[in-house]
């Protein structure tokens, strides 16, 4: 605006050429956002083409100073043609966790396009099944009402024994073992971890990678998604955008080769984060649990990818999907099911998927569904744009809530005598408080809030008294006791991480996709190890079972054996 404030009226240009400038300028935008690549969203022309346009005119109209008034003024119009122009031939590839754009040609094929063309030679799975009827849906309680009835049981649907084959030259993929159960030690039920707390235990690996390397098991392409994995013996589970369809794939632990896919007819994009389900499956009893970025929740077979049941959960709640898509992972509790359909969540029957009840709002909100026992009452937490919000799982009514507003993606975190540590946006820091049960009811008190330690989208973990996770682009470790900061360093940008305590070790998969081992101790910040794992903008979680690493981005998988310690 000041340049074009200093254009029209302060410039020495005459006013046929300011106000021809203007017009042409206009146009030029115009045009330009008329002929742009279908992923540059309206931030694009505020925040570079108009500042770009200006910055030209201003280098113009110092070049051109001593010019006649013909090459002035062809030279001007070249200026603003050029600089509006060239927004034509580039796409976006999103931003990365600063909000710095990315942009590539938009003639040559993103990862995404370039998997689509590759599959003429690696045909997909053959289809599952076909889906289980879905019983008569009962009534659906809102919270203060009764909750509908439960099913005697939840038992799976049985699916009639098929073989699992990726047509590649008639070669059959080795067939899955049993269905999947996640409870068993050394598997990965779902989104971090068992308890999503991003913790491992029983597992002991060399820390000396100069002499004992992580090896490569796998690498191999995969559709753009921010989805971590879900993991049981020789299968695993993530989501991935193919095209038009949202793709819940399963793939062969061994090998990276695919075992089998289930596609829903639904692709979300945003501009800043791209294309792609956000949240990881969930696999319980023999089933994976997925929830699309519009809202579409699965329970499929875990070991052929039948559908057993399938709802919407936008139109369930009558929630508008969120601009970077619904991300919430599925919570399996007791016989039902739990999203958060942004802020408000909603429970399903594990057998049938009927709606058993929905939650108070809570506003704009990218975590999901925490299960917790605070004075020995199990409960479920999410954090949401008015705060932390605590309900009851066998019907969904609010037990306590905690006002915070904000915008939180991170899970919360459960540390001693019930307080809770929780984030509401990237600027507002860390808080922790203190939640309990008397004859009153339940009560939240506030104990500190620090800066100390500012999660975006990165989630902090919590060991021996303190919680380690990002402060922006940085790693950091405070005290939980009073927030204060022990250490700071290590710039691994958004990155992600696991806890190994029984080592009292930090697996870092940093922004860029390098994997760093880092010593989960207050005294002091101290990087043991760097390998080069993945390539491009990496925001997935990473996911140990037992000894092998499975990490991933938008674009590529891979797999790594972690040498045991002692081996």
């Amino acid at each position: 605006m000041a340049v074009v404030l200093w254009w029209v009226f302060f410039s020495r240009a005459r006013w046929s050429e300011r106000l021809g400038g203007i017009v042409l300028m206009a146009v030029a935008l115009a045009g330009a956002w008329y002929l742009k690549h279908e992923s540059m969203g309206p931030l694009w022309l505020v925040g570079y083409a108009v500042p770009g346009l200006c910055l030209a005119l201003v280098a113009w109209a110092a070049a051109s100073r001593r010019l006649p008034d013909g090459p002035r003024r062809a030279t001007m119009a070249a200026t603003i043609l050029l600089a509006c122009g060239v927004w034509t031939l580039v796409r976006t590839d999103g931003i990365d966790g600063d909000h710095n754009a990315e942009f590539g040609w938009r003639w040559a094929k993103s990862p995404e396009e370039q998997l689509l063309a590759q599959a003429g030679d690696q045909p997909a799975a053959r289809p599952p099944a076909p889906a289980a009827e879905t019983p008569k849906e009962r009534p659906m309680a809102q919270t203060g009402d009764q909750p509908a009835v439960p099913p005697s049981a939840p038992a799976a649907a049985e699916t009639p024994e098929k073989e699992l084959l990726v047509q590649a030259g008639d070669q059959p993929l080795a067939r899955p073992s049993a269905p999947a159960r996640a409870e068993t030690a050394g598997n990965w039920p779902g989104f971090r971890g068992p308890d999503r707390d991003g913790t491992i235990t029983g597992v002991r690996i060399e820390t000396d990678w100069a002499a004992s390397p992580p090896v490569e098991l796998w690498r191999r392409p995969i559709g753009p998604g921010w989805s971590s994995f879900a993991v049981h013996g020789n299968l695993l589970y993530t989501q991935e955008q193919r095209g038009d369809d949202e793709v819940v794939a399963c793939y062969n632990a061994t090998t990276g080769e695919p075992v089998w896919t289930h596609r829903d007819a639904a692709r979300f994009f945003e501009s800043n984060a791209g294309a792609g389900p956000r949240a990881t499956p969930t696999l319980s009893n023999g089933r994976v649990y997925t929830f699309g970025a519009t809202g579409i929740l699965n329970a499929l077979d875990a070991g052929t990818g039948a559908v057993v049941w399938s709802r919407n959960a936008a139109s369930d709640t009558k929630t508008q999907v969120p601009d970077w898509g619904f991300s919430s992972s599925p919570l399996v509790v007791d016989d039902i099911v739990i999203v958060a359909a942004s802020g408000q969540l909603a429970a399903y029957d594990l057998a049938t998927g009927v709606p058993r009840w929905i939650g108070p709002a809570g506003g704009v909100s990218y975590s999901s569904p925490h299960l917790v026992t605070i004075d020995g009452v199990a409960q479920i937490v999410l954090l949401s744009g008015a705060g932390a919000t605590s309900v009851a799982p066998a019907d969904g009514k609010r037990l306590w809530e905690h006002a915070w507003p904000g915008f939180p993606i991170v899970q919360p975190a459960v540390i001693a005598d019930g307080d809770v540590l929780i984030t509401a946006s990237g600027q507002s820091g860390t808080r922790r408080i203190a939640v309990a049960h008397g004859p009153g009811g339940w009560t939240v008190a506030e104990r500190w809030t620090s800066i100390r330690l500012k999660p975006y989208f990165n989630d902090f973990v919590v060991h021996d008294g303190h919680a380690f996770g990002f402060d922006g682009r940085i790693l950091a470790c405070i005290d939980v006791e009073d927030g204060t900061r022990k250490w700071k360093g290590g710039r691994y940008g958004n990155g992600q991480l696991v806890l190994l305590p029984d080592q009292d070790l930090l697996l870092v998969l940093s922004e860029q996709g390098e994997l760093a081992l880092v010593r989960a101790a207050p005294d002091q910040f101290t990087e043991l190890a760097r390998f080069p794992a993945i390539e491009g903008k990496t925001w997935n979680h990473p996911v140990l079972a037992g000894d092998v690493l499975l990490v991933r981005n938008g674009e590529e998988m891979a797999a790594f054996r972690l040498p045991l310690a002692g081996d």
